[in-house]
């Protein structure tokens, strides 16, 4: 995956917006007001995704281009390297796993709205 294709894929989920909340390198998708995908836009793209804290420490041990979360918090979040050495439907799949962890934690109204 590269840039594009993870913003196209981001923006067909439900109830996702995209800013650039920090600066003009790094576009940020939330879904109702939280993050789920920080995209790094620089010549080295990447992007931070919400994991669980258990599964986090999985992937930065079995794949090298997952590392502790770029200015995140590094529990909770992953930097992926968009390098082309991980597939795009593994990416998808955590993609939607950041997703889920963000839609789980809405309040009962948010989830209404959607």
């Amino acid at each position: 995956m590269n840039n594009e294709s993870v913003r196209e894929y981001c923006l067909k989920k439900n109830g996702v917006r995209e800013s650039f909340p920090f600066d003009e390198t790094t576009l940020v998708f939330k879904l109702m007001g939280k993050m789920f995908v920080l995209l790094n836009l620089d010549e080295d793209p990447s992007m931070n995704l919400k994991c669980s804290p258990e599964e986090a420490m999985i992937l930065r041990e079995k794949y090298e281009a997952v590392l502790p979360g770029y200015h995140m918090n590094k529990k909770h979040w992953n930097t992926v390297l968009l390098n082309g050495s991980i597939p795009g439907s593994l990416l998808k799949k955590w993609i939607d796993d950041s997703y889920d962890l963000v839609m789980k934690k809405l309040p009962r109204s948010s989830k209404e709205q959607l």
